[in-house]
């Protein structure tokens, strides 16, 4: 069997993915979770904070709620049904960072959790910092 027939009988064999089901289940799944994120903003801004602290409760909320349901195994069915949906708002980074943490707690917390709690992460956060910085730098020399 040549390399392009088993190619094209993998391909025959492989499950076709269902991209209508998972794009509806991402956005309903994305659109839930950011309903719980308004519903805790509103809640704030109803105990009388200001926007600044609205912004802070709200984003300290939806990050210990994926973090507290990725430690209770939730949060991993959720993907599965959701991906996107679940990987995008700032409760996928919680679960970015806190399931690698559980995943190398064996080996120790300096050589498990420690190093490889950003694995998944660190890459976001370096690349994010990094644009922040370079369209910073840009806004102060050109945007006045």
């Amino acid at each position: 069997m040549s390399s392009k027939q088993y190619e094209e009988y993998i391909k025959d064999k492989l499950p076709k993915p269902k991209f209508l089901k998972n794009c509806i289940a991402a956005f309903i799944v994305g659109g839930l979770i950011c309903d719980v994120a308004q519903l805790v903003s509103n809640a704030a801004k109803d105990y009388g904070y200001n926007q600044e602290a609205v912004s802070s409760i709200t984003a300290i909320t939806m990050v210990f709620l994926g973090a507290f349901l990725t430690g209770i195994g939730i949060y991993d069915r959720i993907g599965r049904f959701a991906g996107a949906g679940s990987i995008v708002p700032i409760t996928g980074f919680a679960n970015s960072i806190v399931s690698p943490a559980m995943e190398y707690k064996r080996e120790g917390f300096v050589f498990g959790v420690g190093a490889k709690m950003f694995v998944l992460a660190g890459p976001v956060l370096v690349y994010g910092i990094s644009a922040s910085i370079v369209i910073g730098i840009i806004h102060y020399l050109f945007g006045k």
